[in-house]
């Protein structure tokens, strides 16, 4: 029996994954909290000093608000959160959101260039690797890509220095200035982390790729499609690559919320003022307000790719969007099969 989607069959999926994400971004953001408090030492006391007294430190404890209840302070930095309050940074003693702001935006620099070209060239060599498996085109790439993950990215992100500020004095090795730096002043300083990043993150993504269009190849859709007489080209970007992207969107995923969320050890390697910097210089100094903020807005990032991931899996597999209507309808056609096996059996007993 054939099914027709209606609106509900496509919206329903759609609220239920929203609402997952938005109860996984409290629960995240609980857990943030808890931890940061968790933490052991006096915050008012390592601020203060150890030579500060009893008063003092009750008196910025209260100024701090550390004194109230555990549950009052998580509701008012959660709502002030919301709207983009992240309280004030205990070492600068100015607003957590505007510097929070710049950090992002420098990351994002760096991190969309990557994400872009990453992307987009790691599903090509990855579809190409599977379509020519075994050949010489899927060797090159298989290497490659295992050597590229197989190497740390700091260990590359400094034979590029080596390579391209040192030896050839193409590029520059780090930036000098810190958050205070124009986008104009940064562009220069970015190539050589983009392509650390670009690097890192397309390995994970061809291997993936691969396996994943080998999987769709040997499938029995592809060979009907083939003895249909089309041609190889529009047999995989039409059939075999769309069915291959499902099993990759998690890890694209995954990868694209590693870079939006600040890359900690390739910005300290170049000194890049993003957000894995700022977190460094945050848990260095024990600048809880600002570690709470950079937490927060990186478990949001994670929960929207994955957001973001799922919902493009239900627009290519419509299989996801009714597998829900379907055991219903099978479920009748049981019961359907069951009372006709059970009026037969009742006629032949009564004759």
């Amino acid at each position: 029996m054939t099914t027709t989607n209606t609106p509900s069959d496509v919206l329903v999926p759609v609220l239920r994954r929203v609402g997952i994400a938005v109860l996984t971004v409290v629960l995240a953001s609980l857990f943030v909290f808890l931890a940061v408090q968790a933490l052991p030492g006096d915050v008012a006391q390592q601020l203060l000093g150890q030579n500060a007294t009893p008063d003092a430190v009750k008196q910025l404890r209260e100024n701090l608000g550390l004194d109230q209840n555990l549950w009052l302070r998580y509701l008012q930095w959660l709502g002030g959160a919301v709207h983009g309050d992240f309280g004030t940074s205990l070492v600068s003693g100015e607003p957590v959101a505007p510097t929070l702001l710049t950090a992002f935006r420098n990351s994002m620099l760096i991190a969309v260039p990557a994400m872009l070209v990453g992307v987009t060239v790691s599903l090509t060599l990855g579809v190409v690797a599977g379509v020519r498996r075994g050949r010489p085109s899927d060797r090159v790439i298989s290497i490659v890509s295992l050597v590229v993950m197989s190497v740390p990215e700091f260990m590359v992100a400094t034979v590029l220095v080596l390579l391209f500020a040192i030896g050839l004095p193409v590029f520059p090795a780090v930036v000098l200035r810190g958050t205070d730096a124009t986008v104009a002043e940064l562009l220069p300083t970015t190539w050589l982390p983009i392509i650390v990043l670009t690097l890192a993150m397309a390995a994970y993504i061809v291997r993936t790729a691969r396996s994943s269009t080998i999987d769709v190849m040997a499938s029995e859709f592809v060979t009907t499609a083939e003895l249909k007489g089309l041609t190889m080209r529009r047999v995989v970007w039409k059939h075999a690559v769309p069915s291959a992207l499902l099993p990759t969107l998690n890890v694209v995923a995954l990868n694209v919320a590693w870079l939006l969320g600040g890359v900690v050890v390739v910005e300290n390697v170049f000194n890049y003022p993003g957000m894995g910097k700022l977190m460094l210089e945050s848990v260095f100094n024990r600048d809880l307000p600002t570690i709470e903020a950079i937490a927060l807005l990186s478990a949001l990032i994670y929960v929207v790719c994955n957001l973001a991931a799922d919902l493009v899996a239900l627009a290519l597999d419509p299989k996801l969007r009714t597998r829900q209507r379907r055991p219903r309808t099978r479920t009748r056609g049981a019961r359907s099969t069951r009372s006709a096996r059970s009026a037969r059996s009742t006629r032949k007993a009564a004759a």
